[in-house]
């Protein structure tokens, strides 16, 4: 059975299921917003938010008329999630918001789309500000390809975990941090990562924004004399070839050739091809490994 599921815009008629709307909203200037953005939040029939109290007073700013708000967050998704697909069902219109920022994008609104989708119901971008692509655009490092990781784990073994499987990531490295974790996570991508080039950005959009570029060790200096203010994005230059090379290297590093050898003949090599693949992988030639087996 085919997982095919496809989806096009079209506004709903009489008795039809509503739409879940995600709606940006500002990341720190109130002028962040967008006239779509306004403009869906006046016409929803609810409004789900991550911190309603927040959420209102953005609704008054705007001047737009009060509505039902429904608190969705990581702590009540089970519940209000069926609740928030039901009343959708039914044909009201819900707008998702976040405290700032897309919707879905390290909070549990990705969790209603996945129920909205399984329940045939339309979900409609309505794009805005977003912290990691607007700290990534101005970092100065490549923009081609990156990967989005988010908040990493809090326990020390598992962040040295998830950082040590990017050690080779392809593209730049976008991670979203605390102010009174920065230093910490600063110290274990230099002993993980290396000491790379990586921006700060903070207060994004704020009065107060800030960028500081530099080497993970230069970076963790200046804090040292400049206590982290603010919400951070870290953005972290890619690994080097060298780092890639070594990476794909490390797994026979620590083997003897013979080893070496019987790796690729249990994967299906003759002997003769399993010998010229480990020389290939160590830089040598294919008679080095020969002479060298003779002599083990």
């Amino acid at each position: 059975m085919s997982n095919l599921v496809q989806q096009s815009y079209a506004a709903p008629t009489d008795g039809s299921p509503g739409s879940l709307y995600l709606v940006a909203t500002p990341i720190g200037n109130l002028e962040d917003m967008t006239y779509r953005a306004v403009r869906t939040l006046q016409e929803s029939d609810i409004i789900a938010a991550e911190d309603t109290r927040q959420s209102r007073k953005l609704l008054t700013h705007f001047d737009i008329p009060a509505k039902p708000l429904f608190s969705y967050h990581e702590h009540n998704k089970a519940a209000s999630g069926p609740e928030i697909i039901r009343y959708i069902i039914e044909g009201k219109n819900v707008a998702l918001v976040s405290d700032a920022g897309l919707p879905a994008i390290s909070d549990p609104g990705a969790d209603l789309v996945s129920l909205a989708i399984a329940a045939g119901i339309a979900v409609i971008p309505i794009p805005g500000a977003n912290a990691a692509l607007s700290a990534l655009i101005a970092s100065g490092l490549p923009t081609e390809r990156f990967t989005f990781i988010g908040f990493l784990p809090r326990e020390r073994k598992d962040i040295i975990n998830q950082l040590g499987e990017l050690t080779s990531a392809h593209g730049t490295l976008i991670f979203y941090e605390s102010p009174h974790r920065v230093k910490k996570t600063l110290s274990l991508m230099g002993e993980v990562l290396g000491n790379r080039k990586v921006t700060l950005a903070r207060e994004l959009t704020k009065r107060y924004e800030e960028f500081l570029r530099g080497t993970v060790e230069e970076c963790s200096a200046w804090l040292e004399d400049h206590p982290p203010l603010g919400e951070y994005c870290i953005v972290v230059e890619a690994g080097s070839v060298e780092d890639e090379v070594r990476e794909q290297n490390a797994w026979w590093q620590e083997i003897a050739l013979e080893a070496h050898v019987q790796h690729y003949e249990e994967q299906g090599l003759n002997r003769k091809d399993a010998m010229k693949k480990t020389a290939s992988d160590r830089g040598v030639s294919k008679r080095d490994v020969y002479n060298a087996l003779l002599n083990e």
